[in-house]
């Protein structure tokens, strides 16, 4: 495959990580996102001179199809990868048309564009377990979607208009699905970089429900690595998990933020109901990552924390004032 990479939704902490990660294999890569580029706190394609073989244009799916069709065929990547979505689980409660619209009306929409493009070779979807909803045991790639949030339906959604796109056209696409994401650079209202600025400012974290519910978390460095051999050798209309076998509460990982900084646990943290449809665990199966294409982890949670940590310490000064909040865009 060629050596240019188009990502949609270069803005997320996702598409920023792997933007980065492919800039440091060489490769040319153009990032589009609905919003102008945040901090470069935010951007790890920016941090060490590495983004020089980077461009980034500002291209809204919701509105704005006709210049990232433009775009594409004037650059013509043989791969795109595609982050972008209206993420947020519970925020999506509150206005499920928006997430409807992103997710599976212009997703859709975009599909249909990509499929008549000839120099397509592979196209990447990233997209959630959460179309999974609560499960018990472990999730292989063929469970069947039970989604229980409006995020969760519009996900669904989109994924399974993109398998009859497969199954109608053999358009080029690949699916993954991993486990929760983090790192340096990841946004603040994050569980990880939110408890870390939370005990740095001395600020009470709201903990829903406790904590009680079981998560596994992946250094997005590992999920990159995964994302890029999907890209390069998985087969056509397969979905891949992302995921490590390792399963923490939400409340186990605050106490292992709070141990590294020195604070108390019972003093840094508040105690408040669950939200709407949470779902209370889900446990990827990772086997067909790492039997088909060689995949494994290598940075482990601890190390990873210690890395994010250390993240925050660098750019502190100007993280105090970015928002500690998600802040919605429709």
């Amino acid at each position: 495959m060629g050596s240019k990479v188009l990502i949609i939704g270069s803005n997320s902490f996702s598409g920023a990580s792997f933007a980065s990660y492919l800039l440091d294999k060489g490769l040319e890569v153009i990032g589009t996102s609905r919003s102008p580029e945040p901090h470069r706190a935010f951007l790890p394609y920016r941090w060490g001179g590495k983004d020089v073989a980077f461009r980034f244009e500002r291209i809204d799916l919701n509105h704005d199809l006709d210049a990232l069709e433009a775009l594409l065929k004037r650059e013509r990547p043989p791969q795109v990868v595609n982050f972008a979505a209206q993420s947020m689980v519970g925020e999506s409660w509150n206005n499920p048309d928006q997430w409807m619209m992103t997710n599976v009306v212009s997703t859709v929409r975009l599909h249909e564009r990509l499929r008549q493009l000839d120099f397509l070779e592979r196209y990447v979807h990233v997209t959630t377990p959460e179309v999974y909803g609560s499960t018990h045991g472990v999730v292989r790639e063929d469970a069947a979607f039970n989604p229980s949030t409006p995020y969760a339906v519009s996900r669904a959604a989109g994924d399974m208009s993109l398998r009859t796109c497969f199954a109608a056209y053999g358009f080029p696409v690949v699916f993954t699905r991993a486990a929760n994401v983090f790192g340096p650079g990841q946004q603040l209202y994050r569980i990880i970089p939110r408890t870390i600025m939370y005990v740095k400012l001395g600020r009470k974290l709201e903990l829903h429900g406790g904590g009680v519910s079981e998560r596994s978390f992946i250094h997005m460095r590992d999920v990159s690595e995964a994302t890029w051999r999907i890209a390069q050798e998985g087969r056509p209309g397969e979905t891949y998990h992302i995921s490590t076998d390792r399963q923490v509460s939400i409340r186990h990982l605050v106490e292992m933020i709070c141990a590294r900084l020195g604070a108390k646990f019972d003093d840094s943290v508040k105690i408040v109901g669950d939200r709407l449809g949470k779902d209370a665990a889900y446990r990827l199966d990772s086997t067909k990552l790492r039997t088909e294409l060689g995949w494994t982890e290598r940075i482990s949670l601890e190390d990873g924390l210690d890395e994010t940590i250390a993240w925050v310490n660098r750019f502190y000064n100007e993280l105090k004032s970015q928002p500690l909040h998600y802040v919605h865009k429709p």
